[in-house]
């Protein structure tokens, strides 16, 4: 009987960290991929900046590289320690700077619409 109870405890501890991982592992995929989203947002909004404004001007989408590149780096360095919640917190972040982009290649869109 105490076999038994060891047996079921290990499984169940098992069972449990096999979710733990799966959930991390689900938090960096949708990590990665929200910075995928942005870093392809950022070079589409780069290109669309240059054709309005041409080359010549200060690319506004270069802090934002940079920041894309900071996550990653964290993500290199601590994604393996780091906890679910701080994962979610970092692909957050990139959705809310996808967002602002969002908003500013809309005005670039609405500046370039003739008027009526």
């Amino acid at each position: 009987m105490v076999l038994l109870a060891i047996a079921a405890a290990a499984l169940l501890a098992i069972t449990a960290q096999r979710r733990r991982t799966a959930r991390r592992q689900r938090a960096t995929r949708r990590l990665l991929d929200s910075a995928d989203v942005l870093e392809a947002r950022l070079r589409t909004a780069r290109s669309e900046i240059e054709a309005v404004a041409g080359e010549h001007i200060d690319d506004p989408v270069q802090e934002a590289m940079r920041e894309m590149l900071r996550q990653r780096l964290w993500l290199r360095e601590h994604g393996e320690y780091a906890s679910v919640a701080e994962l979610e917190q970092v692909r957050q972040s990139i959705d809310q700077a996808r967002a602002r982009i969002e908003t500013q290649l809309g005005r670039i869109e609405r500046a370039r619409a003739p008027v009526a």
